[in-house]
């Protein structure tokens, strides 16, 4: 192997090994004194050019990259699983069964005020949608889960929930509304949310925090509910 091959050799492995972008100082730093340390990056980005990866100039600074033209297929899609709290998970499975409700009505079924956020988590994660209005003073919006729950959980309707004899039967049905709703979920649906099956309580500050949003016009009573929105 020739000088200028072996220093292009180095060049490139220290390009390669290197975390960050190197620059010219640096690299000359590391190679035999005199070395033409632009010339070898001048052959060795030709060397690239119609490669994989390629040698970019980064500031004044060089460095090894994906090809553009490539770089769409390494992408990765990595499902990031959501750890739901144990207030949001009551929520989510109060919804599923009682729906259309209330805010003021999850608040009553749980015991606890509805904490900030919690409503902007199921939301976030597509799971529960405003599905109306009540026709009472205040017109309290009402909520309801998605298609996208369904799909979550591998169900084709809200009918395929675990029914009262599967609750009576597994020795659940005579816990309280909010922890009977959440038994609800299946332990499938339970592990897809990424919640093991003792789960902390949620925070002090979490539960007591009073949510602002969707106030309005919270009133109850029994009525109608308005189309969709």
């Amino acid at each position: 192997m020739s000088d200028d091959s072996q220093l292009l050799c180095i060049l490139e492995a220290m390009l390669f090994a290197a975390s960050e972008p190197l620059t010219e100082a640096t690299m000359a730093s590391r190679l035999p004194e005199g070395t033409d340390v632009p010339a070898l990056l001048d052959e060795l980005s030709g060397h690239y050019a119609n490669r994989g990866v390629h040698l970019v100039r980064v500031g004044s600074k060089w460095a090894l990259r994906t090809a553009p033209d490539v770089a769409l297929a390494l992408r990765l899609e990595t499902e990031v699983p959501r750890k739901l709290s144990q207030a949001a998970l009551e929520t989510l499975a109060i919804i599923a069964y009682h729906q259309p409700v209330t805010r003021a009505e999850i608040e009553e079924i749980r015991g606890k005020s509805l904490s900030r956020g919690t409503l902007d988590t199921l939301l976030e994660a597509g799971w529960v949608r405003p599905k109306g209005r009540r026709r009472t003073p205040g017109r309290p919006v009402t909520w309801g889960t998605s298609d996208e729950f369904l799909d979550q959980f591998g169900l084709e309707s809200v009918e395929d929930l675990p029914g009262i004899e599967e609750l009576k039967a597994s020795g659940l049905i005579d816990q309280s509304p909010a922890i009977t709703a959440y038994a609800r979920l299946s332990t499938d649906a339970r592990r897809a949310l990424g919640i093991e099956d003792t789960m902390s309580e949620a925070s002090t500050d979490e539960e007591a925090e009073e949510s602002n949003e969707y106030a309005e016009g919270e009133n109850e009573g029994p009525s109608s509910v308005e189309e969709e929105l």
